[in-house]
Parts: structure tokens; sequence; C-alpha cells
């Protein structure tokens, strides 16, 4: 076994914050650069490195954000994560998701799966409609606290992806996601691993953030370092893993530097 290459931090963060600067003053070539050396310092990419060259429309997209990026920023924010998200974001996605399944006479549910819990708004939003939840996150911290809340009888510390694919729990007949496809460009493994872990008939719901069907790519990195999905893209891939679509809502997703961010809130069922 290799031994793990030790991080200069010292080296990284002055690399990380050149390259922000740069970013953040238009010189986008040398920006591209100053981050091409963040990732040369860490591999595994803590930082985004990737993913913010993405944004500024160089490189590869990549098919989804880095783990260890994902997995440091919510470490971070667990802490001050639904005061950030809820109240200054105006995050409710969690409530549309209730609303909608009310509104469709669906539920209640036997065994829902949370992906990307976080902190458990949406497990504590849709607790009476389930007799047993099951979350799933990357970033310890957030487990933690939802944990203190008592919503899940199940938590685990996992990516969303590599939970579905070795999973061998009973199946679920409602998997939920939301605000998962930000840090994911490639759709196949989540929505393959959801259908691989649901009864037929389940439902799939999740968040998107939307790109414009005419801009012709599947998706990109938004400008917020956040992946945006065309809604043909989503629909495509839906059929491709077995299910049928119930309604796609448009919805605003949250509020980013005082704008909407425009998305889509989609309900699928697994065939049988």
């Amino acid at each position: 076994m290799r031994a793990m290459k030790k991080i200069d931090e010292e080296a990284l963060a002055e690399a990380y914050n050149r390259a922000l600067a740069l970013e953040k003053a238009g010189d986008i070539d040398a920006a591209v650069k100053a981050y091409e050396q963040v990732l040369e310092l860490d591999p595994e990419d803590h930082g985004g490195a990737a993913v913010r060259i993405a944004a500024m429309g160089r490189g590869e997209t990549p098919p989804k954000a880095p783990d260890a990026y994902v997995e440091t920023l919510f470490d971070q924010h667990a802490e001050s994560f639904e005061d950030i998200l809820v109240e200054q974001l105006g995050y409710a996605v969690p409530v549309i998701v209730r609303q909608r399944l009310q509104a469709l006479k669906l539920g209640p549910f036997k065994r829902m799966l949370d992906l990307g819990c976080g902190t458990g708004l949406t497990g504590g939003t849709l607790r009476d409609m389930a007799d047993d939840i099951t979350g799933i996150d990357i970033s310890e911290n957030m487990v933690e606290i939802a944990h203190e809340k008592d919503i899940y009888e199940t938590l685990y510390v996992a990516e969303a992806e590599d939970f579905l694919e070795d999973n061998d729990d009973e199946p679920f007949d409602l998997v939920t996601a939301t605000d998962v496809l930000p840090y994911l460009g490639a759709l196949e493994p989540l929505f393959f691993g959801a259908a691989e872990n649901m009864v037929p008939g389940g439902l799939f719901i999740f968040s998107s953030e939307t790109l414009s069907d005419s801009d012709g790519r599947p998706y990109i990195v938004g400008p917020n370092q956040r992946f945006l999905h065309s809604e043909a893209y989503i629909r495509s891939r839906l059929a491709e893993t077995g299910f049928d679509l119930v309604e796609i809502t448009g919805i605003n997703v949250r509020m980013q530097d005082g704008n909407p961010s425009p998305g889509h809130l989609v309900i699928a069922r697994l065939k049988g």
C-alpha cells in the first residue's frame, strides 16, 4: 500500500487564495493555471478546484463534484447549515415535496430513503408520512446533527452513489434526493442506484437546478459551482433507468445573491 502524500497545507492555502483572487479579478487564464496548481498539491480536491475551473467554462465538466470537496464543504457548514439555507437562502424544497405528495394523494410510505439528508430537513418534514426513514449523508458532522434530532431510524455516513451500489437492506417505497443533484453532473449512477434499491411502483423525488434545454448540453457547472441539468436530460435518463414521470414542477430552489435559482421538483415512479 502506497503511503498517502502529505498535503502541504500552507502551500495549498496560498495557491487556493491566489486562484480565488485571480478569479475574482476576472483573469480567467491565470486563475485556471492557479487552480491547476491547487489540484497538483491536493489531487483529492478538498477545495473543489475542478468545479471552479468548469464554472469558468474551462476544462472538462467533471461527472460530479469531488467527494472530498462536498464532505469538507458540509462538515465546515454543518452548525450554521439550516440557518444559512432556510433563513438566508429561502430554501423550502422539503415543504414543496410534502405539498406535492399531499396534492397528488401519494403516501403514506413504509420505508423512505433520504439521500443527502444533511441535518434532516426533508426527513423531518416527511416524518409522519413514512413508518421508517433511513438517512444518508457524506458529511459526518451533518449526520451527527440529524442523529440528535431523532428523526431517522437509521443513519449512514456515505456518499449517495456508493451507498446505493453497496446497500442490501430491504428496498424502499420512497427515495428522496433534495439538493443532491447540484453536486452531481452525470445522473445515471444515481438513477440506476435508486431503481436498484426500490420496490416496483416506488416513488423517487428529487430537486434540480435548471439548465435551459436550448443550451444543448446535458449539464454544466454553473457560476455558483453547482451543477445545472437540462430538463430533457433528466427526462431521458429517468426513462432509461426504468422510471415513469409522475410530474415535473418548476420551482425556485433557493435565492443566490438575491436572485432566484430556477429549478425543478421531479416525482417519478419505478415501473412495476
